[in-house]
């Protein structure tokens, strides 16, 4: 079976932080620590909301992509496997009707 992309970006974040490269943007953001880490992850949501509201489809790939790889470089730097991010998700793909009732609010106020 093929590995996913996003399981091979995983494995090459934590071989960065285990081995860091010279001249690796990985590392370097490792070697910044987590305030960086997590200052990216935030530019990076904001630039993919940004694009999504433009309705740029060709941009909003690349500013998801770039998300999502922060968002690995974060769970590494945390100590976070990907594994359980996976199994998290395989758990609330299984969920049926979890459609929370949302309390209606006067958005003019």
């Amino acid at each position: 079976m093929e590995k996913s992309p996003l399981k091979s970006l995983y494995e090459v974040a934590v071989s960065r932080k285990a081995e860091p490269q010279e001249g690796s943007y990985t590392a370097y953001l490792f070697d910044a620590g987590i305030d960086k880490i997590l200052k990216k992850v935030g530019e990076e949501a904001a630039e993919t909301i940004i694009a999504a509201k433009n309705g740029d489809k060709e941009l909003l790939v690349g500013e998801i992509s770039d998300l999502a790889y922060h968002l690995v470089v974060m769970m590494v730097e945390c100590g976070v496997p990907l594994d359980d991010v996976i199994a998290e998700l395989d758990a609330r793909a299984q969920k049926i009707g979890n459609l929370k009732k949302f309390k209606q609010t006067d958005r003019n106020t």
